[in-house]
């Protein structure tokens, strides 16, 4: 990799080169505002970059990474700072590049049910432009308020919806993208399918180390004639379990189908005092339907069924916007709750087949009582996503390293059952120590052809995804991310 030292940087030039493209005001350099960037959603680890530089075009986006390309230096995309894989983590002497200011929604076309946004903008903001005309945007993770579409491309981010209507790699029709070198290329087009290799999906899920999205076409949706949402009490996990496998088997693919263990409830209605989640219950499985007025009507008494046939306690079911919301307040809720049960939480993001769900929930709770921490579950029921919340305190020494090794266990038991170690948070530099556990090294080196033939000197996002060195093992993942990035650790 190309990438000079530090002492061998003229930043002052540099910087001066970075203003005549952006202004003043697009430069951050002073150390005290640039406290603000040092990690992102992974607060465990932090790195001050050099320098900030917020462009607000395609063009000043170009210019500011010919610059990085020119002076060897590595660069960084970061959106909302939302992550929670350590995707943005900026590496020591390194420039952060911010698309927030790039916010603009360029065009509408419903007709062709679709839009046209800059990746600054705010996932919610794409329903919001359309819910008029009577169109969403389907992708909805529990951060739609603050996360951000470029973001949401980068982690090729899911959501409570994405069970039924996919993650963002179903929705991105196309994407103008700035290349490591600067060039400026688009990706994709305006039709679903498109000749040629697919580029935009080799590219949705990179996580900044292709280049960097500055336009994004979005494909949207009509919005259902009836919605419905369903919450199902249950008083063991095993039983929820299998009513998700079951609803699954009799054909029934919900719009979304979300669950929560006990821990989770009451945090929730501690924090948000909504009164709809029962607190004795053991795991509540929420389940929302859409389509023709029938077609729902039908398919919830079906549901209902299979659960009360699974040991259900009871079933509220909402058909309104407003109750909907209600129900739905909760689980979208549930990481910031669980910031009330402890003064930290760390959480995971791994994947299982649905009919492991009942055998992974309890191997969880045995290493929950073999490392001596609490663990709230918080999952996409209907496609197995995990999100376990390891609840400790990063003031006891020790507790984040073995916080990280209850987490990697984790990620090893979902591999092991045929799962996988990201659903839609990605790798970054938090899980990219365990890809061996998931591919083989040829696998591995395949990836690393393509990302070398569109990066090769690695200045984009460098030391994310793949673990470096490449047989590095789980003992090894504070050093390899210390090492490279050259993180202080909190």
């Amino acid at each position: 990799m190309l990438i000079q030292n530090k002492q061998q940087r003229d930043w002052k030039t540099i910087i001066k080169k970075f203003e005549a493209v952006l202004g003043k005001n697009g430069v951050v350099q002073r150390r005290e505002e640039l406290i603000t960037y040092e990690c992102d959603g992974l607060t465990s680890y932090r790195q001050r970059p050099a320098v900030v530089v917020l462009p607000r075009t395609t063009e000043q986006v170009a210019e500011v990474v010919k610059i990085c390309d020119r002076h060897n230096i590595p660069f960084i995309a970061r959106g909302s700072g939302t992550g929670l894989s350590g995707g943005a983590l900026p590496i020591e002497d390194c420039v952060l590049i911010v698309t927030s200011m790039m916010r603009q929604v360029l065009s509408i076309d419903l007709e062709n049910q679709q839009v046209v946004v800059q990746p600054g903008v705010i996932n919610n903001w794409v329903t919001q432009a359309v819910s008029g005309d009577g169109f969403y945007y389907a992708p909805d993770p529990s951060s739609q308020i603050i996360c951000s579409v470029g973001g949401n491309v980068a982690e090729n981010s899911g959501g409570v919806h994405c069970l039924k209507y996919g993650v963002t790699t179903n929705h991105v029709l196309g994407l103008k993208v700035v290349t490591p070198d600067g060039s400026v290329v688009d990706l994709g087009g305006q039709v679903p399918e498109m000749p040629g290799y697919d580029l935009t999906g080799v590219f949705v899920g990179s996580e900044g180390t292709l280049g960097i999205a500055t336009e994004i076409t979005l494909r949207i949706l009509k919005s259902a004639e009836s919605i419905c949402v369903l919450l199902a009490d249950f008083t063991s996990v095993e039983a929820a379990g299998a009513a998700v496998s079951d609803i699954i088997s009799a054909g029934i693919i919900p719009a979304g189908m979300e669950m929560m263990d006990n821990l989770s409830i009451n945090a929730v209605e501690d924090v948000v005092a909504m009164g709809c989640y029962p607190r004795d219950a053991t795991a509540i499985l929420l389940v929302e339907i859409d389509g023709i007025a029938v077609e729902v009507a039908e398919t919830k008494q079906l549901i209902s069924d299979i659960c009360l046939k699974n040991g259900a306690r009871g079933i509220t079911t909402a058909s309104d916007p407003e109750t909907r919301l209600k129900l739905w307040k909760g689980r979208k809720a549930a990481f910031a709750a669980a910031g009330h049960l402890s003064p930290d939480y760390y959480v995971q993001d791994g994947v299982i087949p649905r009919t492991q769900l009942p055998f992974v929930l309890q191997e969880i709770e045995n290493l929950s009582q073999q490392y001596g921490y609490r663990i709230a579950n918080v999952f996409h029921a209907g496609d197995g996503n995990l999100h376990p919340l390891i609840l400790y305190d990063n003031s006891v020494p020790g507790a984040l390293h073995q916080v990280e090794e209850l987490g990697g266990e984790i990620l090893k038991l979902c591999v092991k059952v045929g799962g996988s170690i990201s659903g839609e948070h990605g790798i970054g530099a938090d899980k990219k120590c365990f890809m061996p556990d998931m591919f083989t090294e040829a696998d591995l080196e395949t990836m690393q052809y393509v990302r070398e033939a569109i990066n090769p000197k690695g200045l984009a996002n460098p030391g994310k995804i793949f673990p470096t060195p490449r047989t590095c093992g789980e003992a090894a993942k504070m050093t390899d991310i210390k090492e490279f990035a050259g993180v202080e650790r909190f």
